[in-house]
Order: C-alpha cells, then structure tokens, then sequence
C-alpha cells in the first residue's frame, strides 16, 4: 500500500471514530501533498509527489511544529503546545521508525564511507547521499553537525 492511500485510509478511519484532532492533522498532510503535487506538475509529474518525498514533506511539518513548539513554551501557551504536539503524534504514525544516535552514525559512516568522503569539503556530496537513501528515517539537522564531526577528525 502506497503512503498516499495508507493516509488516506486513516482519514476515514478518524472521521469514523470522530477522533476531530486526527482529522485535522490528517487533513493538514494531505492540504501539504496537494499543494506539491500541483507544483510538481509543471516539471511533468503528472501522479504526484512519490512517497520518499511525501516523507520529507512530513519531516518538515515536523521540524515546524517542533519549532513552534519552542515558541509557544516561551510564550506560555500550554494548549497551543499540546496541539502541536498531538499534530506531531499524528503526522509521525506515516513515517518509518526515526534513527537513533548510533545508527545515524552507523549510516554517516557507511555512507562517508562508500562515496569515500574525505574532508569537510565533501559534506555536500554526503548530505545529498543521506537525504536520498534514508529520507524520513533521520533528523537531517542532527545529521549534519554528525556528519561535519565525523569530517573534521
């Protein structure tokens, strides 16, 4: 089953349950994967985002909500923090089990390896091997600073 259909399933799931706030959140990922599907077409991609992408876009719904997150803490707004982490609870039930620390230095180092990267200057060509290979799976901001350290010595 694709990532599109397994979304799409679990929207009528919610709505059965009348469970509002995974309706929402549901409805907020598939607002985001239309709104790239209509972009990618001008490129000819008339099916849409694949699902690799589809990942990255939810790492980024992440990444946002984390941030507002940060935000809403400094401004004391308990509800609004507990909705955006519900949102993220949501939007993470799509996405394959995150890395831990050791297996994204596992997979820096397979991956410095096997492009043979060696030194700061090759961290693009790494980046890009990672963000292809493990989309969804690691924290790509974590990755980095691991990734310059592992360069750098």
């Amino acid at each position: 089953m694709s990532l599109r259909t397994e979304i799409n399933e679990a929207l009528k799931d919610a709505m059965r349950a009348k469970e509002e706030h995974v309706v929402g959140a549901i409805r907020l990922i598939i607002s985001e994967m239309k709104k790239r599907d209509i972009e990618a077409r001008p490129k000819g991609n008339m099916d849409g985002i694949s699902d690799d992408e589809l990942r990255g876009l939810m790492q980024g719904m992440i990444k946002q909500r984390r941030e507002s997150i940060e935000l809403y803490q400094k401004g004391n707004r308990p509800d609004l923090v507990k909705q955006e982490s519900d949102e993220i609870a949501v939007i993470e039930r799509f996405l394959p089990q995150q890395m831990d620390e050791a297996a994204m230095k596992a997979a820096i180092a397979k991956t410095i390896a096997a492009i043979g990267a060696t030194s700061i200057k090759d961290m693009g060509k790494v980046m890009a091997e990672l963000k292809k290979n493990y989309v969804g799976q690691m924290d790509f901001a974590q990755a980095g600073s691991l990734v310059k350290g592992s360069l750098a010595t």
